[in-house]
């Protein structure tokens, strides 16, 4: 806000209570004005110094990323406050002082001071599109449109906190056998760099030729000296690189179609991506999102390019006067059972409620595919662990085993 100051108050509400805050504002009297408009009498204001109170709160600490759990909580929070009829600026005040998140509270507070000027919270939301998803800031504009805000609110946050809960149950399934591997790994270098040197030296002085597999794991503990650095550098490497490149078109429209055709993840990540695209589509259309808007950011959101390379065909047809399910069927990534529901959805006018149902089934799904796959992973990680380790354990006792050949 161009010639504004930053001024520190505090108010007392209806329910008598103190609020605290922080405005930019051209003076007291306009601060003054602001306050009673989202519903508190002021108390006191007062000209806040640069790098102080509020403002240095929200510059230190950790955790200042916007995780998808925090826009879920703060969806219900103004869900509830506007169904219960507080004003749209008086909530967001509330959420901007009241948010334990401090990025997203700052960027709430910039959110509220749009809003007092006459900026749609929609359009407001946009500037923010790093933080807020196109799902969301669509949501958002077809409930202030239609009068229905608080409505549109609680989709968003009901879909934000089956989506948390989706990531969890990957999640789940996914730590115990990552754990296991870094640590077979650790083990099997570990060994390398220093165990097997240990009997190295002990088989010199055995003399004889050694088992093969003995010579094998020194050869590769000789090799590892190099082997560990270039393998650490690499991963760093590796690993910085994908973070920035991960979410290009040129590398998602050739690592998805891998990923969907994995031999036990692929078909859980389908199950996934079409469970997403269902219960994001049916929140759309519930909102009022046109059709051919809704289908372009469920494509976007699905998390799969496979999926939303498919959905712009199907955006395609629809343009040209064409269903929903017929183009949709043409596309092998959505099973049949998808497309005949939708097709039925459509033809009976329950599409919302046909896509809530096949989301639900494909979250049953994901939830069983990762009980079963958690059970069958653990048995399979510790045979791998026990082989790889009883192996080299073996290997490195074999000389000992034959050590009277040895001697002589």
């Amino acid at each position: 806000m161009a010639g504004a100051t930053a001024y520190a108050y505090k108010g007392r509400d209806a329910a008598g209570k103190i609020v605290k805050g922080r405005v930019d504002a051209p003076s007291e009297s306009a601060v003054a004005s602001r306050l009673r408009t989202m519903g508190l009498s002021p108390v006191s204001i007062v000209e806040a110094a640069e790098g102080t109170g509020l403002s240095r709160e929200i510059n230190i600490g950790f955790g200042t990323g916007v995780k998808l759990k925090d826009l879920a909580i703060m969806s219900r929070q103004m869900a509830t406050m506007i169904g219960s009829g507080l004003s749209l600026l008086r909530t967001l005040n509330i959420i901007a002082e009241q948010t334990e998140n401090k990025k997203l509270a700052t960027i709430m507070g910039s959110v509220r001071d749009d809003v007092e000027t006459g900026v749609s919270i929609s359009d407001s939301l946009r500037k923010h599109a790093e933080v807020f998803p196109p799902l969301m800031i669509n949501m958002v504009r077809a409930g202030e449109t239609g009068g229905f805000l608080d409505s549109s609110l609680e989709a968003i946050a009901t879909n934000f906190e089956k989506e948390v809960k989706l990531r969890g149950t990957i999640k789940s399934a996914l730590t115990y056998p990552v754990i296991v591997l870094i640590m077979s790994l650790v083990a099997v270098i570990a060994m390398l760099l220093f165990i097997v040197p240990v009997f190295e030296n002990m088989f010199k002085g055995l003399g004889g030729q050694l088992p093969l597999p003995t010579m094998v794991l020194v050869e590769l503990s000789h090799a590892m000296v190099w082997i560990a650095p270039v393998l650490i550098v690499g991963g760093i490497v590796g690993g910085v690189w994908w973070s920035k490149n991960k979410n290009t078109e040129k590398v998602r429209m050739r690592v998805d179609p891998i990923k969907l055709k994995l031999p036990v993840f692929g078909p859980l990540l389908k199950k996934i991506a079409v469970a997403r695209f269902s219960r994001n589509f049916s929140n759309m259309i519930g909102a009022g999102v046109p059709i051919l808007q809704a289908l372009k950011i469920v494509g976007e959101t699905s998390g799969n390019w496979v999926i939303e390379s498919a959905l712009v065909k199907v955006a395609d047809s629809v343009r040209q006067g064409e269903s929903i399910a017929g183009p949709l069927s043409e596309q092998p990534v959505f099973p049949a059972m998808v497309t005949q529901m939708i097709a039925v959805g459509e033809d009976s006018g329950s599409l919302e409620i046909m896509l809530d149902k096949i989301a639900d089934f494909y979250d049953q799904e994901v939830e069983s595919a990762t009980e079963q796959l958690t059970a069958m992973i653990e048995p399979l990680m510790i045979a791998f662990l026990g082989v790889v380790i009883g192996g080299m354990v073996i290997a490195l006792y074999m000389p000992i085993f034959q050590i009277s050949s040895l001697v002589k």
